[in-house]
Formats: C-alpha cells, structure tokens, sequence
C-alpha cells in the first residue's frame, strides 16, 4: 500500500502501524543488503519512499489541526 490515495484514506492510527510495518521490511532489507543480496537497491528506494509519503500524510494532517 504505498499510493498516496490509498494512505490518505487511513486513520492516524493505520498511517503509524503502517510506517511501523514499512520500516521493519527496511531494516530487513537493510540487514540482507549487508550480508548477501544485489538485486536490493530498488526495494529500498521504494520503502523510503513509502515512509516519506507516510511522514509527509502526516505533518499534512498535524498542520492542518493546528
């Protein structure tokens, strides 16, 4: 789930389990990056990706409260 649509749809709550959940992949990723595999790269991108959008959802939302 990394479409902006799809996670501006979420509640706060969804947005941090979420990022909880994306942020796992990417120290896994991380962490077999290091040790064996090449192909990598692009499934990090991503995932970095994915949390800047989650991040981003939710200053949005912070300042829009304000």
């Amino acid at each position: 789930m990394s479409k902006v649509s799809q996670l501006r749809e979420l509640s706060e709550e969804q947005l941090t389990h979420e990022m909880r959940e994306v942020q796992q992949q990417l120290f896994k990723l991380r962490f077999q990056a290091a040790s064996e595999r090449n192909d990598i790269p692009a499934s990090v991108k991503k995932l970095r990706r994915t949390v800047a959008r989650i991040k981003t959802i939710q200053r949005e939302r912070e300042l829009g409260n304000a």
